[in-house]
């Protein structure tokens, strides 16, 4: 079994556990699903509305983690409003002990200060991770997770990165790629210069472990 952390493109797949991403005002037609504000979508007139919806789905068992949601420094909207509806959802986490899946676009310091001032005690996970070393050892001491996918396909310097991650804090994903699960685990396996079979014992691992599922 391979566990996807973040797509949304459900594919139906017997072989891949998919946590597939749906939005609020998106239908939920999948088994296993998170449901968050981006900070691309913020909508301020219809917030409570929103806030209200993720509120009545992380009550549900197959509504997995809250997200994606997060900040976005290279967004229009202001970085205080972004902030605000972030912090909202957080406590909708915290109140239901759900992981969060985070879109963060060069705002890690923001993240991790709101994940120290509110005591988030809950698995938070660093989506689809780009950076250098440096930040990955920084979200790690703060003790968030970090996923893979699109990046570790397309940038090779990331691989060196990934291998640094110690294998009890990382995911793998999809996103929004054609490129299959397969090839990300691949890529991955290589990078840490391991076999297929334990990268996807380690991945199963932090799965059950963050998600007490699967």
């Amino acid at each position: 079994m391979l566990y996807n952390l973040h797509t949304h493109n459900y594919t139906a797949n017997s072989d891949i556990f998919e946590v597939v991403n749906r939005y609020p005002y998106e239908e939920i037609d999948v088994p296993y699903f998170s449901t968050g504000i981006h900070p691309w979508y913020i909508d301020l007139e219809r917030l409570e509305e929103h806030l209200a919806v993720i509120d009545q789905r992380l009550a549900t068992d197959n509504c997995l983690a809250l997200g994606e949601c997060g900040l976005d420094k290279r967004i229009e909207i202001p970085l205080n409003v972004q902030q605000e509806v972030f912090e909202k959802q957080l406590l909708l986490a915290k109140k239901h002990q759900k992981p969060v899946i985070l879109h963060c676009v060069a705002a890690y310091q923001e993240a991790i200060a709101i994940k120290k001032q509110l005591k988030i005690e809950e698995p938070m996970i660093i989506h689809g991770f780009s950076k250098n070393a440096q930040v990955a050892k920084q979200l790690l001491d703060n003790g968030f997770y970090i996923s893979f996918g699109k990046y570790l396909l397309r940038n090779p310097e990331l691989s060196a990165v990934f291998a640094t991650v110690p294998n009890d804090r990382f995911f793998m994903e999809t996103d929004t790629i054609e490129e299959g699960l397969e090839l990300v685990y691949e890529k991955a396996a290589t990078a840490k210069n391991i076999d297929l079979e334990e990268l996807k014992n380690i991945v199963s691992n932090n799965f059950k472990t963050v998600f007490k599922n699967g």
